[in-house]
């Protein structure tokens, strides 16, 4: 089965700035993503995509929405229709006439399997975030005090342990924070208490 999108144009430039409401991607949301484990995911890589967008891109709060929005959308077709991955969410934001920016983050946040280059910011830190969001919540799962007191030698030291969520590609990781240009434990460190607050 291919994921390949075959494609790297999404969305009209005519639509840039457009956004969902923050109700309408929720009840996007909720209607597409039934799996609770897979919407905790993608309501922590959204905070965390709203935390950057804030706290290191310096960006208004407006700016900030488009960058969690595609935090919040990435996988909203993945439980429902894996067979489609993100050909199916792409095609619902450009039927609402969404900004390509939101879309192009969306398609790209993972290259290899979708074919489509991470380019902005907001698509590279999707792909930094995506993969590595769900290997430190992994390791809070097996801890006593969940993300109380995580820090950085431990994460480090699960990410070498390969049958450690093992489904999480160590490869993209490091393709991911290269792209970025940011050092892997500066994102972790970013990352630990930004995730911890959401439930």
């Amino acid at each position: 089965m291919s994921l390949l999108l075959n494609r790297n144009i999404f969305g009209n430039p005519a639509n840039k700035e457009n956004v969902l409401t923050r109700k309408q991607a929720e009840e996007l949301f909720t209607s597409w993503v039934l799996n609770a484990r897979l919407q905790l995911h993608m309501k922590q890589v959204a905070q965390l995509m709203k935390s950057w967008a804030a706290e290191k891109e310096l960006l208004d709060e407006a700016a900030q929405w488009r960058w969690e929005m595609a935090g919040l959308l990435h996988d909203a077709d993945w439980d429902q229709w894996p067979d489609q991955h993100c050909k199916k969410i792409i095609e619902e934001l450009e039927n609402r006439n969404i900004d390509p920016e939101i879309i192009h983050a969306i398609a790209s946040h993972g290259p290899l399997y979708f074919g489509v280059e991470p380019e902005t910011n907001m698509d590279k830190m999707l792909f930094a975030f995506d993969e590595l969001s769900g290997l430190v919540h992994a390791y809070s799962l097996m801890r006593p005090g969940g993300y109380e007191t995580m820090d950085l030698k431990g994460v480090k030291k699960r990410l070498k342990e390969k049958s450690f969520a093992a489904n999480v590609s160590r490869a993209d990781i490091d393709d991911a924070c290269k792209r970025a240009g940011i050092l892997l434990d500066d994102l972790i460190t970013f990352i630990i208490p930004r995730q911890a607050v959401v439930k």
